[in-house]
């Protein structure tokens, strides 16, 4: 890494992206947000945010549970995953940003959790336990097992091609992936705005995995 500022592009709608915006900043990164491709192809990673629900019919059915769906916001975050994949630069996603990562590897999603509710609440997010695995980017940041913050009712099903799971939920949902060769890391949960992750030895910030992951990818 340079002393450079690093621009970090986040592939949502501006005023909807805030709290990864400040996560960047706060770790001396530049964020832009942006859905163009023209914009997103200058920065040097990208955030793939969550947000609604994708579109079924990406990953080969018909709606049985999702909600909100946007399919052009859709086209556009693939496209810039589909960029972002093809220059080998790094890509974190977060929430939709896993399913979006897993869907466009050939993965499937559970489109509605029958225990969403231990997943999502209508207002702010549930915190849980999770368990991640044997030398991972998760166990050597904080611990093999740490709470987590949730707010979601859909998760992988059918893992995509050349990923593999780093992290579950108490009750066995997928909460972390890794791609095998490519720099791509994807968290089920909301690392941007969980202050705090405690560990046994301390209490660290959930972003500090961004700043990780970057290390990592761009050494």
């Amino acid at each position: 890494m340079t002393k450079e500022c690093i621009k970090i592009g986040i592939a949502g709608k501006k005023g909807q992206t805030a709290n990864y915006e400040r996560s960047c900043i706060e770790l001396g990164l530049c964020p832009f947000t942006s859905l163009s491709l023209s914009t997103l192809s200058t920065c040097d990673a990208l955030i793939l945010p969550g947000g609604s629900d994708i579109t079924p019919g990406f990953y080969g059915q018909e709606n049985h549970g999702s909600r909100g769906i946007n399919t052009e916001l859709d086209l556009l975050q693939i496209q810039a995953l589909e960029y972002f994949i093809r220059a080998k630069k790094p890509v974190l996603g977060i929430c939709k940003g896993m399913q979006l990562i897993n869907v466009y590897f050939g993965g499937t999603l559970i489109q509605d959790l029958p225990n969403h509710k231990e997943h999502q609440q209508e207002e702010g997010d549930l915190l849980h336990s999770s368990y991640v695995t044997e030398d991972c980017i998760l166990s050597r940041l904080y611990d093999k097992e740490f709470t987590i913050n949730s707010n979601h009712h859909q998760a992988i099903d059918k893992l995509g091609r050349h990923l593999h799971v780093i992290q579950y939920s108490h009750d066995h949902v997928i909460e972390g992936i890794v791609h095998d060769t490519l720099p791509i890391v994807a968290v089920q949960w909301h690392p941007e705005r969980l202050p705090l992750i405690q560990t046994k030895k301390a209490s660290l910030p959930g972003n500090l995995l961004l700043r990780a992951f970057l290390t990592d990818s761009m050494a």
